[in-house]
């Protein structure tokens, strides 16, 4: 038998499996909360999301918007958001989210001949609450959760492509924004650092989301703010700390998380060594 023909098909099948595995990760019914949660994230993919009860506040440091029962949006792929899922007096929070894959995309692109001439420029999130066949259509999808979730892949895709024709019905200009395969260009890194240094992301997202290299980026970072992307990030925060409590009197564990700390030990440390007491005694001042 040849080696290398095994090996082949091998290869086919490992990826073949690991590809309908990953498929099952393009449906998410599993948000259900019953407690108020908070957190930020760094977009893979394009999905469509419907709020099912309760409420989620999305957040991509220029754009606010509060999502209710019902609500339908787009979230768009390399993005930065912050997230907060809420319950209400009644109900826990529950929500339904569809993932489109690249290659998925990439498909359905070059079957419609689609060529992209210019960018749309969008929030991170686009509301579409008010296409009530978008709302019906991920309604639907709560009947197919057992097949959608462990048994049919095939339908998965049909469902996916589906609801591409929905949404590109109800926006054509959609295209531009899932069609878009483009990694992000290079672009004014002071000032997209002075808008995101909140969101607690790995170096090498900054990085990216600017069109660099993780090394090119440290060095134009160098040069812009005289110090290194690490020490500046925490020193910007801190500042930012120093005036939502000095000014605006807010409590610190109110703050810490938005100002892109992962724990309240943390901040209380690096606050008191920067300014010489802790935020809770800046607060009594």
């Amino acid at each position: 038998m040849n080696i290398a023909w095994v090996f082949t098909q091998a290869m086919f099948l490992y990826r073949l499996v690991n590809r309908m595995a990953e498929k099952n990760n393009y449906i998410n019914y599993s948000c259900h909360f019953t407690a108020f949660r908070e957190g930020e994230q760094f977009v893979l993919h394009h999905s469509l999301s419907m709020v099912i009860s309760g409420e989620m506040e999305l957040d991509d440091g220029t754009e606010r918007k509060v999502f209710r029962k019902g609500d339908v949006y787009l979230a768009r792929k390399n993005q930065l958001l912050k997230f907060i899922k809420k319950p209400t007096e009644v109900e826990e929070f529950k929500s339904l989210s569809m993932r489109f894959d690249e290659e998925l995309l990439k498909q359905v692109s070059a079957q419609e001949g689609f060529h992209l001439e210019e960018k749309l420029k969008t929030p991170a999130f686009i509301d579409l609450s008010e296409a009530q066949h978008l709302r019906y259509f991920m309604e639907s999808l709560l009947q197919y959760q057992e097949l959608l979730e462990n048994k049919a892949p095939e339908l998965l895709e049909l469902k996916q492509r589906e609801a591409l024709m929905l949404l590109f019905v109800h926006r054509k200009d959609l295209r531009k924004v899932l069609f878009d395969f483009s990694d992000p260009h290079k672009i004014n890194l002071e000032e997209f650092m002075q808008k995101n240094y909140h969101f607690n992301v790995r170096l090498e997202r900054f990085a990216y989301l600017t069109g660099r290299s993780l090394a090119t980026f440290k060095r134009d970072f160098q040069k812009i703010f005289q110090t290194s992307p690490r020490s500046w990030l925490q020193q910007r925060r801190l500042q930012e700390a120093y005036s939502l409590i000095t000014q605006k009197r807010q409590r610190p564990n109110d703050i810490y998380l938005d100002l892109g700390f992962e724990d309240l030990s943390h901040f209380s440390f690096a606050f008191r060594k920067q300014f010489g007491q802790s935020p809770s005694e800046l607060l009594k001042a």
